[in-house]
């Protein structure tokens, strides 16, 4: 028997969820960000849910190549545009929409020789500090792509800094309307869902496609999402504790009274964060209870007191339905973008679609 843990991939659930995106974006083009090989769901895996999209952004131009090796036709748009002129041929050949966001990708775009049109994004830096021009220069950067002869359509963009927090995007958009008009693309998973006034022409759903929340206060569950990954393992060992006993390394976890604990195995090598600490939620037989002690590198422990039947081959949810990602990620001190991305390779994963028997990969 193989090492019990593995993730499932619910294509339903990310149709679900590309749903509700569409009900927030009215009548704005849907661009399903599909970076981080799809936030770590696997970029093959999702391609047949994320194909009714408007368009699919990634980062590399290796994973555009993917999508068109596998037949996808639609907008593709690269999120950090061209690293160097070899990538422009490439986008030229590929039918790729490259992201212009500074000096020197612009001088190198027109530097090129193109020989038929193509579609650019031209990114607006309006207080995020990352990437883009400012105001002056995105301007002239804008007259020149559009008077060069080779550039079909330019569609303006920005990223906002705080539209999952209080202080919201209202003076970033004050920026964007000093740029002039134009279909812009600017709401994130947040901004789709809390400011209207943000669709414009393009929306990026990202992280609410997975069936996370992008928000601290409001739970995917709240915004009508469903789970895309769970993430599940058993129960390989029981222990009981006697009062004054502990478990794991350094001795984190000391029982209090006598107890059962299970050994799961899952541990930071699979994408569990290590630093989740006792009463971390999981999981056992559907039953919600707590880590205990330190995660180490293959092994994890939780308490079996509210499970007095489970044993050796309980199932574990580490996340999914039961437990969110996002819990699991509040008490590790993270966000649950960073768990679903940083699921190990080793861990198979199967993947369902609309309560089809899985198909392992």
């Amino acid at each position: 028997m193989s090492r019990p843990i593995r993730a499932t991939v619910e294509l339903a659930a990310f149709a679900h969820n590309l749903a509700v995106a569409r009900r927030h974006a009215g009548t704005a083009r849907i661009l399903a960000v599909l970076k981080a090989n799809a936030y770590g769901h696997g970029l093959d895996r999702l391609l047949p849910a994320a194909r009714s999209a408007d368009g699919l952004g990634v980062l590399e131009m290796e994973a555009a190549a993917r999508l068109r090796d596998r037949g996808y036709e639609g907008t593709i748009v690269l999120l950090e545009g061209c690293f160097d002129a070899r990538e422009i041929a490439d986008a030229l050949r590929l039918g790729v929409t490259p992201v212009v966001h500074g000096a020197d990708q612009l001088e190198s775009l027109l530097g090129q020789r193109i020989e038929r049109p193509i579609d650019v994004w031209l990114k607006l830096n309006t207080g995020m500090n990352r990437l883009g021009f400012r105001l002056a220069e995105f301007r002239q950067a804008r007259r020149r792509l559009e008077a060069s002869g080779s550039i079909r359509a330019v569609t303006p963009m920005t990223h906002f800094a705080n539209a999952d927090d209080g202080r919201g995007v209202a003076e970033q958009l004050a920026v964007v309307k000093a740029a002039g008009d134009g279909p812009w693309s600017l709401a994130n998973s947040a901004a789709l869902v809390r400011y209207p006034d943000s669709r414009a022409a393009w929306v990026r759903p990202g992280i609410l496609l997975y069936g996370a929340t992008p928000f601290a206060d409001e739970s995917a569950a709240a915004l009508g999402l469903q789970p895309v990954m769970t993430l599940r393992s058993r129960v390989i060992a029981v222990q009981t504790l006697t009062a004054g006993e502990a478990v794991g390394y350094g001795w984190a976890f000391r029982a209090e009274r006598a107890m059962r604990i299970g050994i799961v195995a899952c541990g930071y090598a699979d994408g569990y964060p290590r630093l989740a600490p006792t009463g971390t939620p999981v999981a056992v037989a559907g039953v919600r209870t707590r880590t205990l002690g330190r995660v180490s590198m293959d092994m994890l422990t939780v308490d079996l007191t509210a499970v007095p039947a489970a044993g050796v081959g309980a199932e574990v949810e580490l996340w999914g339905a039961t437990i969110p990602v996002d819990e699991v990620a509040a008490a590790a001190g993270t966000v649950g973008y960073e768990l679903l991305c940083a699921l190990a390779p080793r861990v198979p994963v199967d993947v369902r679609d609309s309560g089809d028997s899985p198909a392992a990969d």
